[in-house]
């Protein structure tokens, strides 16, 4: 499952729940999703680098991670959270 936490608009930070846990999507964290779609990685290699317990939380992880957020070049996160951080206050106050 794929969620997203807010403060304000320049401290958004996103999750993605695997079991009981819940990972942050950082720059670090897309720069080793990017390398792992693009070169051949096992998915226990993928749970190492990423500080899981198993493959199968490595796969759950990945089914969860959206695709735009997946395919996201680490250096643009941090404005595509920016961006999104507006549009989620936005239509918060639409519905306040």
């Amino acid at each position: 499952m794929f969620t997203s936490m807010s403060e304000s608009r320049e401290n958004v930070v996103f999750v993605v729940r695997v079991r009981d846990r819940e990972i942050p999507v950082d720059e670090r964290v897309l720069a080793i999703v990017l390398e792992y779609l693009k070169t051949p990685m096992s998915l226990e290699e993928l749970a190492s680098k990423l500080g899981l317990e198993s493959w199968e939380d490595a796969y759950e992880f990945i089914k969860a991670l959206p695709a735009w957020v997946m395919w996201t070049p680490p250096g643009l996160w941090k404005y595509r959270k920016k961006w999104l951080g507006e549009r989620v206050q936005s239509t918060s106050g639409e519905q306040g």
